[in-house]
């Protein structure tokens, strides 16, 4: 096992990485930037190195700092976290340089898997079904145009090195490939250094579900079963939960089966996650791999009774996995709260929080870096806590959501809570009626504080 693990993350993924460590007696490395000095993960951790200024560019995204704070620390594993470095393959190849344990995939599974169209082309030779579309990039939009109406309108672009939602557009006719493209490409080497657009087609009405996987060093892959991530806005999850309920039994088998092929088509060493979409008919198809722990991970750890961060520090120590695949036994839900105001199209709300009271019970847990008193700063993602709830059905689990949203209290800023209390009320999301686009016609009532 590690001696030592530098955790190269910051708020509360942070922090839940440095709760199972110190469980694994393993002591841990915190870094931060100047605007995080009083986060939690900061505290918490058995030491602490500042890496720079707010900026992520200069620090935490800032691999040479990085290793330094490996190098006088003397720790033996990175653990990246999700976000900024989590999915870069030159860190995993630094760190293999330097003979540091990258927890996650190798700098190659990285890169065949953070690639889109290199994913997609890895996908079709496994037998995993895929969205049609162009044959990799398009070159200009006049291929654009063909492509397109081949496959029939509407298609979405979609920027190759992409994530977020950034570098993406949906088109509905021939006439507006053009725009469409000039402001992916900008989007996209804005966001990413990276113009390169590829053409899919756009499945209307779309559920997102993913599947949770898990592969060891010697070759075996399972599935934890999937989280339905549908509830977005803008691309960015809200809502996700365990099991789905447009599930069958059929479906999660056929799906489960596609994520292991997808894993062992790679050899895959880690936890990762496979995304599908899944039409109105319960066709299903590849859509990306992330290839490291997920925002929405304690959904699964709570139908499952698993800690992730733990597997994957056992995986990575080359521990053998159990073989078996899991399916929930209970329902989980997670409400992201971000300090975000949902009246005003989910604007930031940086500051400072002046009271915070989260959410306590059976069945409710927390996942938060922030307390009375801390400064949510404006540099970084605006999410402040995870509010994760489980129950024995879908029903009882969103009966108690909605008592731990009441029962959630922050001031000073505003967050997503408001947003989360109606959804938990809407007759569409309690039937398990809703799909991506769900919120494009979600009413959220005029702000009560006005």
């Amino acid at each position: 096992m590690f001696k030592k693990i530098l955790i190269a993350n910051r708020g509360e993924i942070a922090l839940r990485i440095i709760r199972t460590c110190k469980e694994m007696g393993i002591p841990t490395v915190a870094v931060y930037s100047t605007a995080d000095k009083e986060s939690l993960h900061v505290r918490f951790a058995d030491e602490a190195v500042c890496i720079g200024p707010p900026s992520s560019a200069e620090s935490y995204l800032s691999i040479p700092k990085i290793m330094a704070a490996v190098e006088i620390t003397n720790a033996d594993a990175v653990h990246p976290g999700y976000g900024f470095l989590a999915e870069n393959a030159d860190f995993a190849e630094v760190c293999k340089e330097y003979n540091i344990k990258f927890i996650g995939p190798s700098p190659e599974m990285i890169r065949k898997m953070g690639d889109k169209i290199t994913a997609k082309e890895t996908m079709i030779k496994a037998g995993v079904p895929v969205v049609p579309g162009s044959e990799g990039l398009v070159k200009d939009v006049k291929s654009g145009k063909k492509i397109a109406k081949k496959i029939g309108f509407p298609v979405i672009l979609k920027a190759t090195a992409g994530g977020g939602g950034k570098g993406m557009r949906v088109v509905w006719k021939e006439e507006d490939v053009e725009d469409a493209w000039n402001k992916a490409r900008a989007e996209a080497a804005a966001s990413f250094g990276n113009d390169g657009i590829y053409i899919e087609k756009f499945i209307e009405e779309p559920r997102h579900i993913e599947f949770q996987i898990i592969g060891d060093q010697y070759g075996k892959v399972v599935h934890l079963s999937e989280r339905d991530c549908s509830i977005q806005r803008r691309h960015q999850k809200l809502v996700e939960e365990c099991p789905s309920p447009f599930m069958t039994t059929e479906l999660r088998e056929k799906m489960g089966d596609a994520a292991i092929q997808a894993g062992q088509s790679i050899n895959y060493e880690g936890v990762g996650t496979v995304e599908f979409l899944v039409d109105k008919y319960r066709n299903f198809y590849f859509m990306e791999m992330n290839t490291r722990i997920q925002v929405e991970h304690p959904v699964t750890e709570e139908v499952i009774d698993h800690d992730l961060i733990k597997e994957q520090i056992k995986v990575a120590a080359g521990i053998e996995i159990s073989g078996v695949s899991y399916f929930p036994t209970m329902h989980a839900i997670e409400c992201r709260i971000n300090a975000e105001d949902p009246f005003r199209d989910f604007r930031p709300s940086p500051g400072k929080i002046t009271s915070f009271h989260s959410s306590k019970g059976h069945g409710v847990r927390v996942d938060t870096h922030v307390y009375a008193g801390y400064s949510v700063p404006p540099f970084y993602d605006s999410m402040i806590a995870k509010l994760i709830c489980k129950a024995q059905t879908r029903e009882e689990c969103i009966t108690k959501m909605q008592r731990a949203l009441d029962e959630f209290i922050v001031e000073g800023v505003k967050t997503t809570v408001p947003f989360h209390q109606r959804l938990m009320k809407d007759e569409n999301f309690r039937n398990g009626n809703f799909h991506t686009g769900f919120l494009n016609t979600f009413n959220l009532d005029e702000d009560p504080e006005g």
